[in-house]
């Protein structure tokens, strides 16, 4: 399978910006890309390319004064089977652990583990450690909350989703990112591109997805409480803690985005031109 993706994004500054752009593809997924026009942005810049401390591809440049438009497309393939899973990969002994995953059993910015323990616990502290307990825990998140796009809210914690009741794909991501680490299986936040593949297309604009993974069985794993099922076609763009290690865009000074477009579909339909 081909999927066409792609990004285009307007901002403006008042003055010289130091600018962190993070919206390419992640580097463990750059060999199945087949077409690509690479990251542009509209004014003349000196841009670099480096990887961040998590690994993934991070431009840097200076934005201008003005308005900026930053975009990129291309076509990657995808073996179109939906995520892989194996709800009997049982969790590792926090003793047994790679230490590259114990970073993620902490608590971080948006997920806060020391206040949502005893719910964690109290709530999947009966069943059997693995990728079970995590689909539980995604079952959990996905009827705990609402999505509702209207109610996003960038600062909205875990803690604050679980009693608000509403959120959005990060919101999710974050709360289950959260009772897992509670229950000592590495969680780690998730962004990249997700179109509507093999389900029912949703009529609201496209944006960037939010997912999480857990170490499980020895390896990493694909969950989703948002969506809470098996999807086709996910391009992940980077990984982190949460949100606050992975902003798509992060400008050291003040900026106002006056639009975002997003896309990712097969790639018998019609692909996204960068202007």
């Amino acid at each position: 399978m081909l999927i066409n993706y792609g990004c285009e994004l307007t901002i403006s500054v008042a003055l010289p910006t130091p600018t962190f752009c993070l919206v390419d593809v992640h580097p463990d997924r750059r060999s199945a890309i087949v077409d690509e026009t690479a990251l542009r942005i509209s004014q003349r810049s000196a841009e670099k390319i480096s990887l961040d401390a998590f690994g993934n591809r991070l431009t840097r440049f200076i934005a201008q004064a003005g308005e900026l438009k930053i975009s990129l497309s291309g076509v990657i393939e995808a073996d179109g089977l939906p995520d892989a899973r194996d709800l009997d990969a049982a969790a590792h002994r926090v003793t047994d652990l790679p230490d590259d995953t114990l970073i993620f059993l902490n608590g971080s910015r948006y997920c806060e583990t020391d206040k949502l323990g005893s719910v964690a616990w109290n709530t999947f502290g009966h069943l059997k450690p693995g990728a079970s307990m995590v689909q539980a825990i995604c079952d959990f998140t996905n009827e705990r909350l609402v999505f509702d796009y209207a109610l996003a809210r960038a600062t909205r914690t875990a803690v604050e989703a679980y009693e608000e009741r509403v959120g959005v794909c990060r919101d999710f991501a974050h709360l289950a990112i959260t009772l897992c680490r509670c229950m000592n299986i590495p969680a780690r936040y998730v962004n990249g591109y997700l179109g509507d593949i093999g389900v029912p297309v949703d009529p609201a604009p496209m944006d960037f997805n939010a997912w999480f993974e857990v170490f499980v069985g020895g390896s990493w794993h694909t969950f989703d409480a948002r969506h809470n099922q098996r999807r086709i076609g996910r391009i992940p763009i980077a990984r982190g803690r949460d949100a606050c290690d992975v902003p798509m865009l992060q400008t050291f000074g003040p900026h106002v985005l006056h639009s975002l477009r997003v896309l990712t579909e097969e790639a018998c339909a019609t692909s996204l031109v960068a202007a």
